[in-house]
């Protein structure tokens, strides 16, 4: 069995589900682990809520808290020693060390921790993503109106995230990728190569992104919050080219889209931590659009 943990908002959630499926399809027994949602407490505690539960076509069975002792049972307790030294049993668990991992496809009997999102872990099992994650169907006219519009126009989503990303080491983590360049790099990609396209902007900042991106084929979508912002994701998989923000939300926004002909822009760094080269981040996203915070492409197609 292979036990994986599950953390984060929806985006990172959906990479953990992903790599369930495709260690499934490779013939291991999976489960997922819900227990930072669930049953931890303080620090352990995760702060954003459990959003796979309210998708649909998913296909996953949660461990109990018996099997995910069975890996963790990394207790300093007396009789827990005596155990571990009586069945030789210890801490299995695999930690997330770099981008793209492939041993883990022939690992068995552990524990994985970490978020997993290398595209090439999935770019085989991109369609049966897409058929299998669907949204429960909103009830919002916005939506709807959105959804309607949307099919009769070159509609190209753009994803700006801000807010928790100035809070996380002061900023220092995430901000700087996304400049105003990278998004008016991608904008003029855009506009070379698809024919009147609109653009339909989110943001968890609206009044900036009505202030930066108050152009007549600009629209602004800002009317779904909190339990309801899964449907920002929908509307991004529902346009036929996607600008995405350094973001596992509207990269998987650009994953879900169905489009034959799409092109999928993405900035060449995710967090300002990362130590792969320009050529490794293109073997791992060799699909996508790669610019760097200049607004330059580094690879496109």
């Amino acid at each position: 069995m292979i036990i994986i943990h599950v953390m984060g908002g929806l985006g990172n959630q959906l990479y953990q589900y992903a790599l369930s499926e495709k260690l499934k399809l490779l013939g291991r027994e999976v489960k997922l682990d819900f227990y930072a949602y669930k049953q931890a407490q303080g620090e352990d505690r995760e702060w954003r809520e459990l959003e796979l539960e309210r998708l649909e076509g998913l296909e996953y069975e949660a461990c109990t808290r018996q099997e995910r002792m069975l890996f963790l049972d990394n207790s300093m307790k007396f009789t827990a020693r005596v155990r571990r030294k009586l069945t030789g049993r210890k801490d299995r668990t695999v930690k997330e060390n770099a981008d793209y991992m492939p041993e883990l496809f022939s690992m068995d009997n552990v524990y994985l921790y970490g978020f997993w999102g290398c595209e090439r872990y999935y770019k085989d099992i991109t369609g049966l993503l897409q058929q299998r994650i669907g949204f429960p169907k909103s009830n919002n006219p916005m939506n709807i109106g959105t959804l309607a519009r949307m099919e009769g126009e070159n509609a190209v989503s753009v994803h700006i995230r801000r807010k928790d990303y100035l809070t996380v080491a002061g900023g220092a983590r995430y901000m700087g990728i996304c400049t105003d360049a990278y998004y008016a790099g991608a904008l003029a990609y855009i506009r070379r190569r698809v024919e009147c396209p609109v653009f339909y902007v989110f943001s968890d900042d609206a009044e900036y992104a009505r202030t930066h991106f108050n152009g007549p084929d600009m629209r602004i979508v800002d009317w779904n919050t909190g339990k309801d912002s899964m449907y920002d994701m929908e509307l991004m998989s529902r346009c036929k080219h996607n600008i995405c923000a350094n973001s596992t939300f509207s990269i998987w926004g650009a994953r879900l889209n169905t489009h034959r002909d799409k092109l999928m822009i993405r900035p060449l760094h995710h967090d300002n931590y990362e130590m792969s080269s320009p050529e490794e981040i293109h073997q791992n996203w060799e699909d996508w659009v790669l610019l760097d915070a200049a607004g330059e492409v580094v690879y496109g197609k």
